[in-house]
């Protein structure tokens, strides 16, 4: 049927529409027909008159309506074995109630069943002829045309197109109208259709189903085929918005109707020749598909993993016409199996037919053996003469094919709703009453809001305010067999009912998957980031579409596609892959690594090369070279540069609170004590020689008891800063977490920085006074070289403690203590060298100069 053959019909029922309009404006009120003239297809008389709705057809003759005289009826062709198999459900429910003693006893039921030709405007036009009879009244002027409904109830309206307009049309009259077969969501609303019910579940249900069957295995990335019509746009519509929740990306969403033109179809498989994913949701009616297939196979479109609806994934048709197994592997949804005792019996019993409406069963007969009865041959006819003694079991045929069993329980359950609900209205007990007055509000009421009971086969039946039974789907696998057969395997269930976690129950072992595939195909619009990335969106392109970027050092993420990495906590760092958090290793000069013990060795060797100066000095004592500057301040300092050496010592090992503030102490206490010294040794050499002028009293300021308090006082000052120090805010044990990243420094942290920087810059201050003196007294004899000893040796100390600053603060870790030892130890040694090893030099080598007269000579002085 093309689009211009639509319009006719569209037309036909706008006419109608118009003629019972026209009613209540005419002059003369005359009660015109309504609805379809024809005749129902099918019919039997009754107490109560139940209508039927199916299309027993598919399509229709061309007709050229000219919109001056009124239309011809449809000329419905193309037999459809499918509704007329759901017309004998209701048919056999309506015997099986009528031969009931429990069920409306007393009462029979009748039945006009008609056919829509699969058209929308004919199912109109055919619900007004239900609701209203179908007969010419004329009556007097002032009497109205309203009467009772003609049917109690509609069974019927196959399609979710044809529901709606049925339940619009009816929805005004209260007459009830129960589907068996639409599943359009948009029905459930009691304000636009308030009379309408079905047997059969929403697609709210299957279409929030169908999203959660996609997430199940993984599939973000998936196109979407859908019916353009209130079926295949709502349940589209409904999935889409539960995708979206699931995280799942739809590449493409087209829309697809079987009379749609050649070029709207070559965009729609251009688009998925073009796309990426290897899913396709196909939320189709089963003739819309079998269409596409057509095309699929044309442009040879094969390998796609297809997740179906209702509709068509448990349809034996569609399986037959699929001959080049392009819908192999589908899963998909299907109402749970079902089985009513008799009725398959029934159905393939052609004698209901046969005495209901010979014209339809000769055309069945004919159809389902491919043969001709006598009187309907012509003379050109080559086919067959049927016998009508056919056996119908042996056909190879659709109609025989019970698959369809779960939908024709639907119509029997539609059915029975019906008989139940007259059966409390009219206060059935041993018989029912016939006098009581049938009002279809009420029918429609009981049916929605008190039927509930269970069919023979144990059935629950009841449905909620919104018309909607309970739902439950089987998930149906399409697995090939021999020769070209298609199997139906349940594979799992999905229950709403249930908790979230329930909901969706699967056997992954059974499932067969496109081009007879046991394995789970992927459609992905990326591969999962692993753990030790995190997505990051792709500009422009859906949620589903993303890079993985690595974490940063001290981030980590451990799960599979991963929307962020967190963070290390600080005592932790990120392994190599950035998956783990591991705790850093705590760093800190020790005694075991090599730079530590070379520390410690050149250290002790400092200290026991100074020890060997004090025996050198001790054993020589009483030469003049040893006596010729107080030999007491020579030993002290001596002694004080063996602490200076044995202090560097503090700063390696573990940080502690006692090794903290011994180390800063001892350095502070330590090199203040050898500079005091220093001092007092070049105040002596410089007042020594200006006490030789006449009439000086210098030297009486400066005698041994004078130095021994200038050194214990200027030591005893740094004690005090200390003792401040450490009682106000010492040093103390710290973590330093920043400063290398993936190591935990163990360093002291210095508590006061006032008190550390008065402890240096005290010693600095002394080294500063000694360096003036000794300054001062570098003109002094040459074979008296203690001044300048001391000055070499005070500008050693401070340029090395003056590129400590620079060289402290740039070294990461332990780098920085080991810079602070190296400070330490190449001072002492340059206090030691410079002073005391030219001493020792002329000591042990040149003894001939250790005498007074050569330590006292005088010659001109020379400069610095």
């Amino acid at each position: 049927m093309t689009s211009t053959q639509r319009w006719p019909e569209q037309g036909w029922a706008f006419l109608q529409l118009l003629l019972v309009a026209s009613v209540s404006h005419s002059e003369e009120p005359v009660c015109r027909q309504r609805g379809d003239p024809e005749n129902p297809l099918l019919s039997k008389n009754g107490d109560i008159i139940l209508g039927g709705m199916f299309s027993f057809h598919t399509s229709w003759k061309d007709r050229n309506d000219s919109y001056m005289n009124q239309p011809l009826p449809l000329q419905c062709i193309s037999l459809n074995f499918r509704d007329l198999q759901f017309a004998q459900a209701m048919l056999f429910a309506i015997e099986e109630i009528n031969n009931s003693t429990d069920l409306l006893p007393g009462v029979s039921l009748g039945y006009k069943i008609y056919d829509n030709c699969g058209s929308v405007a004919r199912s109109a036009g055919v619900t007004l002829a239900l609701a209203n009879g179908n007969e010419i009244v004329s009556v007097p002027s002032k009497t109205s045309c309203t009467r009772p409904a003609y049917v109690q109830a509609i069974i019927g309206a196959t399609s979710s197109p044809t529901a709606i307009a049925v339940a619009a049309v009816i929805g005004p009259f209260f007459v009830p109208v129960i589907s068996h077969f639409a599943t359009c969501a948009c029905l459930s609303d009691k304000t636009k259709y308030p009379s309408f019910l079905r047997t059969i579940p929403s697609d709210y249900y299957q279409s929030r189903a169908l999203a959660h069957l996609v997430k199940y295995f993984g599939w973000t990335w998936v196109g979407a085929i859908r019916t353009n019509n209130e079926y295949g746009n709502n349940g589209m519509a409904t999935f889409t918005e539960t995708a979206q929740q699931l995280g799942i990306c739809l590449e493409y969403s087209v829309s697809f109707f079987r009379t749609d033109s050649s070029d709207k179809i070559q965009k729609i498989i251009d688009i998925i020749k073009a796309s990426t994913s290897k899913v396709i949701v196909a939320f189709l009616s089963r003739a819309d598909l079998n269409v596409l297939l057509h095309e699929f196979l044309y442009h040879n479109l094969s390998g796609y993993q297809w997740v179906g609806s209702e509709s068509w994934i448990f349809d034996s048709q569609t399986a037959e016409m699929d001959i080049h197994h392009i819908l192999d592997g589908s899963i998909g949804l299907s109402i749970p199996k079902a089985h009513v005792t008799g009725l398959r019996e029934f159905i393939l019993n052609e004698k209901p037919l046969n005495s209901s409406n010979n014209e339809l069963f000769t055309e069945f007969w004919e159809a389902l053996f491919k043969c001709k009865f006598r009187q309907s041959m012509s003379s050109a006819d080559i086919q067959r003469e049927c016998t009508g003694h056919e056996d119908v079991t042996g056909v190879q045929n659709s109609f025989i094919d019970m698959s369809l069993m779960p939908i024709f329980n639907n119509v029997y359950k539609g059915v029975y709703a019906v008989a139940h609900a007259l059966h409390n209205i009219l206060s059935c007990n041993k018989t029912c009453s016939k006098n009581v007055q049938l009002d279809p509000f009420m029918v429609s009421f009981l049916l929605i809001r008190k039927s509930h009971f269970i069919t023979k086969e144990g059935d629950e039946v009841h449905f909620n305010e919104n018309g909607d039974p309970l739902a439950k789907y089987e998930i149906i696998n399409w697995q090939p067999r021999e020769y070209g057969i298609v199997e139906f395997v349940t594979v799992g269930l999905y229950d709403p009912s249930l908790v979230q976690e329930k909901q969706l129950n699967l056997q992954n072992k059974s499932l067969i998957w496109a081009r007879n595939s046991k394995q789970v195909p992927e459609s992905v619009c990326n591969e999962k980031c692993p753990p030790g990335t995190r997505k990051v969106l792709q500009k422009g392109r859906p949620v589903c579409c993303y890079d993985c970027i690595r974490c940063a050092e001290g981030e980590i993420s451990n799960i599979t596609d991963s929307v962020t990495c967190v963070k290390c906590l600080p005592e932790f760092w990120s392994n190599e892959r950035r998956d783990v958090c591991i705790k850093k290793e705590a760093e800190f000069l020790s005694y075991e690594e090599i730079m530590g013990a070379l520390l410690t060795a050149v250290s002790l060797f400092g200290a026991y090369m100074t020890v060997g100066v004090i025996l050198i000095f001790f054993k020589y004592r009483k030469t003049p070279i040893v006596r010729a500057n107080n030999s007491e301040l020579s030993f002290l300092l001596l002694f004080s540069l063996i602490l200076c050496f044995l202090c560097s010592l503090t700063f390696i090992g573990q940080p502690s609170d006692w090794s903290c503030m011994f180390r800063h102490v001892a350095f502070g206490i330590t090199f203040v004590l050898c500079i005091s010294c220093l001092l007092g040794k070049t105040m002596v050499v410089l007042m020594a020689f200006r006490a030789t002028r006449p009439g000086s009293n210098v030297k009486k300021w400066f005698g041994q008891t004078q130095q021994r308090l200038c050194v214990t006082g200027f030591t005893l000052i740094q004690v005090i800063i200390c003792i401040i120090w450490l009682t106000t805010s010492p040093p103390f044990p710290f973590k330093n977490f920043k400063e290398i990243k993936d190591k935990i420094t163990l360093e002291c942290a210095l508590g006061s920085a006032v008190g550390f920087w008065a402890v240096l810059g005290y010693i600095g201050l002394l080294a500063i006074l000694c360096f003036i003196f000794a300054f001062l007294a570098r003109k002094l004899p040459d074979n008296f070289n203690e001044a300048k000893f001391i000055t070499f040796s005070m500008l050693i100390f401070c340029a090395v403690w003056i590129t400590f600053i620079p060289a402290y603060i740039s070294s990461p870790g332990k780098f920085s203590v080991a810079v602070e030892i190296f400070a330490i130890l190449a001072s002492s040694f340059g206090l030691l060298i410079c002073i005391f090893i030219p001493k020792c030099y002329i000591i042990l080598l040149k003894p001939e100069k250790n005498t007074k007269k050569h330590v006292m000579g005088k010659k001109a002085p020379n400069s610095l």
